[in-house]
């Protein structure tokens, strides 16, 4: 080719452009989102998560938990998700600031933990939780080694899981959440977008005789 040295210029250019539009250009649109603050009740909306909780986060994500689970409502008409109680809006950029590592997930074989801690009409409590992580459910795989079989040795650990049935420990014994687990229960726990962003409120509905109606 007489012109390769200008082809691959081109071609170089043109994949420099497409780069600097996805990349630079979202993180030019999304990347300076700040808290949004409510006069009504005088918060800044989203808040930092607590610091075991932004722990339980990297547990998260380490044990691979977005395989199965998704972090993002969609919105009516692209899917179901409010209707099952997973939230009362759509999920939109400002929820993820604080996020260290966003864990939008790659599919949903189970529920999306979005506003998992606000999840109606009740939320699970950490005692749910971790006998769910200890134990697994026909839908959900155990993670045992998050926790400690011990002999109880004076009073019972406060970070002790309440079993009962078969998944009882033996009597003077008891099974106690480690850091990892208490960690990622915590996380869980603060997950909750609950407050209302200007930017997620549903679009009106468009008026059949409107132009923009018939575009």
């Amino acid at each position: 080719m007489k012109n390769r040295p200008l082809f691959l210029l081109g071609l170089f250019a043109a994949v420099l452009v497409s780069w600097a539009g996805f990349v630079l250009g979202s993180h030019g649109q999304l990347g300076t989102l700040t808290p949004f603050f409510d006069e009504a009740d005088g918060q800044s909306h989203p808040a930092r998560l607590p610091g075991l909780a932004a722990r339980g986060q990297a547990v998260y994500a380490d044990l691979g938990c977005a395989a199965c689970h998704t972090q993002q409502v969609r919105r009516p008409g692209f899917g179901s998700d409010q209707a099952r109680g997973w939230g009362e809006r759509q999920s939109v950029a400002r929820d993820y600031i604080f996020h260290a590592q966003p864990q939008l997930g790659a599919s949903r074989l189970g529920p999306d933990l979005m506003n998992l801690a606000a999840r109606k009409p009740q939320a699970p409590s950490a005692d749910d939780l971790h006998r769910l992580l200890y134990t697994g459910s026909a839908a959900h795989p155990a993670f045992p080694f998050l926790y400690e079989t011990r002999g109880i040795v004076g009073e019972s650990s406060r970070h002790a899981v309440r079993l009962t049935g078969a998944a009882a420990p033996k009597a003077g014994s008891e099974v106690v959440a480690t850091e990892r687990a208490q960690t990622l229960v915590a996380y869980l726990l603060n997950v909750n977008s609950g407050f209302e962003y200007p930017e997620a409120r549903p679009l009106p509905a468009k008026s059949p005789a409107s132009p923009e109606a018939k575009k």
